[in-house]
């Protein structure tokens, strides 16, 4: 009925169910700009919240533009600069072991 599929492990390790080995170029980039993407987009949900929780307990003048630029901004960045090498190197390791 249902036959279950073999995968070999060529090497590399897995993260969270997640193969790290393999990947092309364009999955590559891809894959840092996407942690990038979603570390900026739930930061700054995040610091909206915060502020906003700021704002109604606290009774401060705030402006809901600092979560984009000094919560999400920087927090993407970080990532991107983060996930570039290790991304890059994932995929000159695979280009040497072939």
């Amino acid at each position: 009925m249902m036959q279950s599929a073999k995968t070999g492990r060529l090497g590399g390790g897995r993260f969270l169910g997640f193969p790290l080995q393999g990947f092309g170029l364009f999955t590559s980039l891809l894959l840092a700009l996407a942690a990038a993407f979603f570390t900026f987009f739930a930061t700054t949900t995040i610091a909206i919240f915060a502020l906003l929780a700021w704002k109604a307990f606290g009774g401060h003048a705030i402006d809901f533009a600092d979560s984009y630029r000094y919560v999400g901004f920087p927090a993407g960045l970080v990532v991107l600069i983060v996930a570039l090498p290790v991304f890059g190197t994932l995929w000159i390791r695979a280009k040497l072991h072939k």
